[in-house]
């Protein structure tokens, strides 16, 4: 019986490893055949922010062609409705309160027999030393896989 276990978790692991590797390789053989972006006139810096608002000009672009108004309108309705958009979303609740609702339902798992206090406490040492995502999913306080600490500072 022990000899069937370990093959059905060398089977999942298998399985797991073959899916994670379709899951990155995937999107990294797609990224590699796109033709390289030309530079538009948006483009004044380099990194994530410049590829963005280049992607964001040439869609702007295409989208006038295609309605065959002016580029400048099309961006300006976008931007219209990206505010309203912005203005329509719930406000993210601060850090002291998503910790705070933490806590309560820590201490609710551990009250109805869940967790133990240890683990309880575990947790909540974990989330302040930033090992579980933060918002956006992102890995802590730091962003895109930046560690904080305690105090949430990192990246900033």
């Amino acid at each position: 019986m022990s000899r069937t276990i370990r093959k059905k978790h060398l089977l999942a692991g298998l399985a797991t490893a073959g899916v994670l590797g379709v899951g990155i390789a995937a999107p990294t053989i797609a990224f590699a055949a796109d033709a390289t972006p030309t530079p538009s006139a948006s483009s004044t810096t380099d990194g994530p922010g410049a590829l963005k608002a280049d992607r964001q000009g040439e869609f702007a672009e295409a989208l006038a062609k295609e309605l065959g108004v002016p580029t400048d309108k099309v961006t300006a309705a976008l931007e219209k409705v990206r505010e309203q958009q912005r203005a329509d979303r719930p406000e993210r609740p601060s850090t002291e309160d998503r910790q705070a609702a933490l806590k309560e339902r820590l201490d609710q798992a551990v009250k109805d027999g869940k967790l133990t206090q240890e683990q309880a406490d575990a947790i909540t040492k974990a989330v302040e030393a930033g090992v579980f995502p933060g918002p956006g999913g992102h890995r802590g306080p730091g962003g895109h896989g930046g560690h904080g600490g305690p105090g949430g500072t990192a990246g900033k």
